[in-house]
């Protein structure tokens, strides 16, 4: 009888996620239950990545049909405050012109089409540097300079076009396309999932952005699977379970990497002990000095000294006391884990109780061989205290790592790791030979998943 297995059913051996969270100190929520699947093992081409005509399609056919996250609430809590989001040539005032409405405006001045705004800020309208042509926060026309020269556009003509805006988890989306499917139907399982989560009660403590010398999927695909961590990132072998996390294709739009901490590296071996572990994850923490506490206060039992649980523990007890509530049924996995979801094309929401990463990729305006790759830190509103506004973006210069973003001191050392990669995957992909890239059949999944949805916009009728 034949021992082979079917196509892309290969896994790492050792413990997989789902063996982690049997073990958990609490009950787990069902949402992170197990979705595998297998996409196919074709390579990709490479210039999918260099090709400027390539890279016009995208322009052409995707960005101006996909819900994408342009900002946070708190980033624009007041009447008359507006955020600048800009992608692929086109720009948008995301404004809040009441309590409880949105818009997001083409920053177009209708006259002669200078830009009304370049920078985010408050406003009581909008008023063009160039003429003086002025709309209100509704997008009516207020003033016309020399009106009495215009007398061929009437108000209705003056109106400042929109896109359309719609908000989840506390982040407001646009979409350019009228006909497009709702935010709700296009994030398909997502709110499902995070609704434990509550993401919309959280704040942005952190945002920090920088051009990358690489087109955007190369930057994105970076953040879209483990398998780099044995060598990119050697140090944290010891404390992550990185050959076994699990990978979950959720839908069109959605998938996910759900990767242990706490929890050494199959390619180690039966090497790393759980005080190993333990010792590794709170130096990475920044918390050397609490390891020989917690193992004091461990009782006997050889399970009351898991390092999974012991920081789980922890977690929750310092989530109590920095923000109040009750966490004593959250999961260690929820504290302790890379709950990573990404959101087609460019957005990927951390999930759990941690403070949430956000990640963000897009072009640097049309050219092919840069982006902006920008990180996001939600921490959670303390109870009884007001949301704060969401923090400017920190920008950084070419020149500057990652790890010169105080507001990262954990993730700011480790992204720089990532960035030694990426200009030369770039230029790797221009040189090669074949014209291809190989993918793993299972840990790189979501990245040809994101590819064929992406194939599916760029082959649909215009």
């Amino acid at each position: 009888m034949s021992d082979r297995r079917k196509p892309g059913a290969a896994r790492s051996e050792g413990p997989s996620y789902q063996d982690y969270l049997a073990r958990d100190t609490n009950a787990v929520p069902p949402t992170l239950a197990e979705h595998s699947t297998y996409l196919g093992s074709a390579p990709l081409e490479a210039s999918r990545y260099t090709s400027q005509a390539f890279f016009d399609r995208e322009v052409d056919r995707l960005w101006p049909k996909v819900w994408q996250m342009a900002c946070r609430e708190e980033d624009i809590p007041n009447v008359g405050d507006v955020y600048v989001y800009d992608i692929v040539g086109k720009s948008f005032l995301v404004t809040r012109v009441a309590a409880d409405e949105i818009r997001a405006y083409y920053n177009v001045c209708l006259h002669r089409g200078r830009k009304l705004r370049t920078e985010s800020g408050q406003t009581e309208d909008f008023r063009c540097p160039f003429h003086g042509f002025t709309w209100h926060l509704n997008g009516s026309i207020k003033s016309v300079p020399c009106r009495w020269d215009f007398e061929h556009l009437s108000d209705a003509d003056l109106k400042l076009p929109e896109a359309r805006v719609a908000a989840w988890g506390g982040f407001v989306f646009l979409n350019m396309d009228i006909d497009a499917p709702p935010l709700e139907e296009y994030l398909e399982v997502l709110p499902a999932h995070f609704e434990r989560w509550r993401l919309e009660d959280c704040y942005k403590a952190a945002h920090v952005a920088k051009v990358i010398r690489c087109n955007w999927k190369v930057a994105m695909e970076a953040f879209m699977e483990s398998y780099h961590v044995i060598a990119t990132h050697p140090q944290i072998l010891p404390v992550i379970a990185d050959a076994n996390a699990q990978y979950d294709i959720l839908g069109r739009h959605v998938n996910r990497n759900l990767t242990a901490f706490a929890a050494p590296s199959p390619h180690l071996g039966q090497g790393v002990t759980e005080e190993e572990v333990l010792r590794g994850m709170l130096n990475l923490w920044g918390k050397p000095g609490s390891a020989d506490e917690l193992l004091g206060d461990a009782g006997g039992d050889p399970g009351d000294r898991e390092p999974r649980r012991l920081l789980g523990a922890l977690n929750r007890e310092t989530f109590r006391r920095a923000q109040g509530g009750d966490y004593s049924a959250v999961t260690d996995a929820e504290t302790l884990d890379a709950l990573v979801y990404n959101v087609f094309p460019n957005f990927s929401p951390w999930a759990g109780f941690a403070p949430n990463i956000v990640y963000r990729w897009r072009p640097r305006d049309c050219v092919v061989d840069e982006c902006i790759m920008e990180v996001m830190i939600l921490k959670r509103v303390s109870e009884g205290a007001s949301k704060p506004r969401g923090v400017p973006m920190h920008w950084l210069d070419e020149d500057e790592p990652w790890s010169a973003a105080s507001e990262l001191p954990i993730l700011g050392p480790v992204i720089d790791q990532d960035m030694s990669n990426m200009p030369y995957v770039q230029d790797g992909l221009v040189a090669s030979a074949n014209n291809e890239v190989q993918l793993g059949n299972y840990q790189e999944i979501r990245i040809r998943h994101f590819h064929q949805t992406l194939d599916e916009y760029l082959t649909a009728a215009s």
